[in-house]
């Protein structure tokens, strides 16, 4: 497998380099944007690219864009110690396969590399990672989507609680880790103290249950995975407040 890393710093380059030798794979560098895009359009096939953010030229973004004109399939994982989540939205729609924050371990560099090989050649979840029904009767209710962040893959689980007249408050996820077997069962709760500030500042009943929250859910999931590179302790998130932007997007929110 042949790896690009695209770094104007040559430490972090060469860290990068080392690190993925290590684990058996072709290495090739460029210190720019202009750079990368020429071996890209040289006849070099990659597997994959690491694209640093900010470099001097052209940024991460925009050899992103051209990088995808070339080769709309590549697999190519956004790097950068400035990131924000709206920085990895704008990445993901310009068709980075993930988004990895700096520093990062030599473990984190070699996950998010082999969850980009993967998703690229289809590897299926492991058998543990597929979704489970809550009872025999409450089957899984659509299909559960794949998205990766920081080297994780992310499962959607979807179920139903068939116990309760009661809307769940429980949003189901399994996390896996680059190509690890297995999967980590998380669950993000949506608290009451959350429900009900939104209600009384939004002036809007959304169910804990609804497409909603379970946005929230996903963001918060994304949040931790982003800043702590692990899955939450105990595999349990809870949202127990909001900020003013979720308030302003359940007031503008047209779903549940």
């Amino acid at each position: 497998m042949r790896i690009l890393v695209v770094d104007d710093e040559e430490h972090l380059r060469r860290m990068m380099r080392l690190t993925l030798e290590a684990a058996g794979y072709e290495v090739a560098e460029a210190a720019d944007g202009e750079e990368a895009l020429r071996l890209f359009d040289d006849g070099f096939r990659f597997d994959a690219t690491l694209l640093d953010q900010r470099m001097p030229g052209l940024d991460g973004l925009e050899t992103l864009r051209r990088m995808k004109l070339l080769r709309a399939d590549a697999p190519i994982i956004m790097v950068t110690a400035y990131g924000t989540i709206e920085l990895a939205v704008d990445a993901m729609k310009l068709g980075a396969t993930d988004f990895v924050r700096k520093p990062m371990t030599p473990d984190t560099l070699r996950q998010a590399v082999a969850a980009a090989l993967a998703k690229r050649t289809g590897v299926p979840m492991p058998t543990g990672e597929e979704p489970v029904a809550a009872a025999p009767a409450t089957p899984e209710l659509s299909p559960p989507e794949i998205w990766t962040t920081n080297g994780f893959y992310i499962r959607r689980v979807v179920r139903r609680s068939g116990d309760s007249d009661q809307p769940s408050a429980d949003h189901h996820f399994v996390v896996r880790r680059g190509k690890e077997a297995g999967g980590t069962d998380v669950v993000v709760r949506i608290g009451p103290k959350a429900v009900a500030r939104l209600t009384k500042e939004a002036r809007r009943n959304l169910s804990p249950a609804g497409a909603f929250w379970r946005r929230q859910a996903e963001t918060a999931l994304v949040n931790h995975l982003w800043a702590k590179a692990a899955v939450p302790d105990d595999g349990r998130l809870v949202i127990d407040a909001v900020s003013g932007r979720i308030v302003d997007e359940a007031i503008v929110w047209s779903g549940d």
